[in-house]
């Protein structure tokens, strides 16, 4: 019998997981919260556990707490990604436990209870805080959670005061569309993010009846169209591999979201090769300034 429950998406080849299974992941637009489960709740679980040591060790205690007495928890992760500590991050949680190694992940396959005040650390350890220097509310796991990322601050630096309706494709805990809400001619702005973690930070850093918030892909977003500009950031890795796709999806996404004359502001890594898609998606394409590594883009239709 395939598992009922399930976080992320663990291999196929590793973990049996039925047609249906409830998801918990917070990068699965439309999955339940894994902290609103019940304790004791679950019959098993198997888990694609995070990178980021906060957010996993935080994810496997949800996990052990939710979980019915003696009920399985399978966690696993690539070797390089995380999996060379779920065997430290669920002694620390007190469980009982068996590690194996397959296709280049570690797999830990364990049981309850646990030690209770250790899950409970663990899961306050990753909740949301108000982080003082960038004075915005984040949580592990969110993209540059604890830092404004170099690139987000350069285009804040270089953004004009925008007008009419716009998008923040990629949105993470809100910094851009703050800096966008500045201008008072801004009519709607709609936030788009596919980190349930990250709409739930900008709606909390975002006090504005001009904010509308969706937690989905925004490659897949039936995002209005005939927009008068769109600010990003877009992601450029997919499990932790760099992948140039996206960030070229994105980039399409928002030419096809702009009106005539429409702008869209960007910004990249300088080493990203995102040149090529902008002129062929978009009628003008300026450079408008490059420092730290990064580049910001102004691209009209």
């Amino acid at each position: 019998m395939g598992f009922e429950n399930v976080y992320g998406a663990p291999p196929v080849e590793l973990a049996s997981i039925n047609v249906g299974a409830r998801q918990f992941s917070p990068l699965s637009p439309g999955a339940e919260r894994l902290s609103a489960a019940a304790p004791g709740s679950l019959s098993g679980i198997a888990m694609l556990a995070p990178p980021g040591a906060v957010e996993r060790r935080r994810a496997l205690a949800l996990a052990m707490r939710a979980l019915a007495p003696d009920a399985r928890l399978v966690a696993m992760a690539p070797k390089d990604k995380g999996g060379s500590r779920l065997a430290g991050d669920l002694g620390f949680l007190g469980a009982r436990f068996e590690e194996t190694s397959r296709r280049h992940h570690r797999i830990c396959e364990a049981r309850g209870p646990g030690d209770a005040g250790a899950i409970e650390a663990a899961i306050a350890a990753g909740e949301p805080r108000l982080v003082a220097d960038m004075g915005l509310w984040s949580q592990p796991g969110v993209f540059s959670w604890d830092r404004l990322d170099p690139g987000s601050a350069l285009l804040r630096a270089h953004l004009p005061a925008l007008s009419g309706a716009g998008a923040d494709l990629g949105c993470g805990n809100g910094a851009l569309s703050m800096a966008a809400l500045a201008s008072a001619k801004i009519s709607r702005l709609t936030l788009i993010d596919i980190d349930r973690r990250a709409i739930d930070m900008a709606k909390r850093n975002i006090d504005d009846p001009r904010a509308a918030f969706h937690w989905a892909d925004a490659r897949a977003f039936a995002a209005p169209a005939g927009l008068e500009f769109i600010v990003m950031n877009p992601p450029f890795h997919d499990g932790g591999v760099e992948n140039h796709a996206l960030g070229q999806a994105f980039i399409q996404k928002a030419a096809a979201m702009l009106r005539k004359g429409g702008a869209l502001w960007m910004t990249a890594n300088r080493h990203l090769p995102y040149e090529a898609v902008l002129r062929k998606s978009f009628h003008s394409v300026e450079t408008v300034a490059q420092a730290d590594g990064f580049k910001i883009f102004r691209a009209m239709t």
